[in-house]
């Protein structure tokens, strides 16, 4: 990824050396990771909006209203993954590492792999 804002769903207080959350849609903040000329030009945390079950489109009109181009995530539901779709922001998968800073390195050096619809979560019990 050479220019543009990417998320990352967050534990605590985020930033680049926080950890990633597992839940997507449920984690505390979001990091944003504005990058230019694949360099990293700012970082910035955002707070999560509270949505009930099934309310998917939240976080993704969060992130499409914040200028997302990228979201990297362990795993997401395939309702949440359209809308990310729908609104123009790329979703990349990272199951790996927890730690958000070589998330983002890897994504900028273009190591990390767009989330095909055969690779989303079931829906339901909390999954995404």
């Amino acid at each position: 990824m050479k220019n543009g804002r990417i998320a990352i769903p967050s534990n605590g207080q985020g930033g680049l050396d926080g950890t990633r959350a597992g839940h997507f849609g449920h984690c505390d903040v979001f990091t944003f990771v504005d990058v230019e000329d694949s360099h990293i030009k700012q970082v910035t945390i955002l707070q999560n909006q509270e949505h009930v079950q099934g309310g998917c489109m939240v976080p993704v009109n969060l992130l499409a209203d914040n200028k997302v181009t990228a979201l990297v995530v362990g795993g997401i539901g395939m309702r949440p993954l359209m809308g990310f779709r729908q609104v123009g922001i790329d979703v990349y998968h990272d199951a790996e590492r927890e730690d958000i800073r070589p998330v983002v390195e890897d994504l900028i050096a273009g190591k990390l792999f767009e989330i095909k619809n055969d690779q989303v979560c079931g829906g339901g019990g909390g999954q995404v």
